[in-house]
């Protein structure tokens, strides 16, 4: 699957928006990708895990013995890349601000895994789910996302291999473009403002 391919299965989903939108790190952008949207359907999101596994090098799809993903952007992500793999998917929550693995969901000390989001943008939400797999005893050995809006330069501190790489404006709240500040903000995401 391409570059262009994967842009299409957005668009056909109606999930590549534009506006003005506050993104779940506090930035501001002129376009969103709602995952969600993207992820509804059932076929579409195979096809998009399995174009994803197809890029993971064989070293992280031989060891990996589990997908753990962030809620709520990453758990349906998550799941289809495990169901691609045919390891356990799992997913972190938030009852108190810190990601946590909950609802009997455990790791075994050194358990290897990929940990899964739907779009990473600062890399945040990622590091703060890797460090919780950590915490649960589990070791991190690869990241993957169906897109990376950093165009690379998310650092996660693992290997990490996106679908697609997209380079995608966004700016501070106090640093808005004109064109961008005259639209009003919608914040689409899954955290609260």
């Amino acid at each position: 699957m391409t570059d262009d391919d994967v842009l299409a299965e957005f668009r056909a989903a109606q999930a590549l928006l534009e506006g003005h939108f506050i993104l779940s790190s506090g930035l501001h952008s002129p376009r969103y990708l709602q995952c969600a949207r993207v992820l509804m359907d059932p076929r579409r999101a195979a096809r998009l895990a399995d174009a994803l596994v197809r890029r993971l090098p064989a070293e992280v799809k031989q060891r990996a013995t589990a997908v753990v993903s962030p809620a709520m952007g990453g758990v349906v992500a998550g799941h289809e890349l495990a169901r691609a793999l045919g390891i356990e998917a799992m997913f972190l929550e938030r009852p108190t601000g810190t990601f946590e693995l909950r609802r009997g969901f455990r790791l075994e000390p050194g358990q290897p895994v990929i940990m899964m989001e739907d779009v990473v943008t600062t890399g945040l939400s990622s590091r703060e789910a890797i460090a919780a797999i950590a915490a649960a005893g589990g070791n991190t050995v690869a990241a993957a996302a169906l897109v990376d809006r950093s165009s690379g330069a998310a650092d996660l501190g693992v290997p990490f291999f996106p679908l697609i790489l997209l380079d995608v404006p966004s700016y501070a709240a106090d640093a808005l473009p004109p064109e961008l500040a005259a639209v009003a903000a919608v914040k689409p995401g899954s955290r609260a403002a």
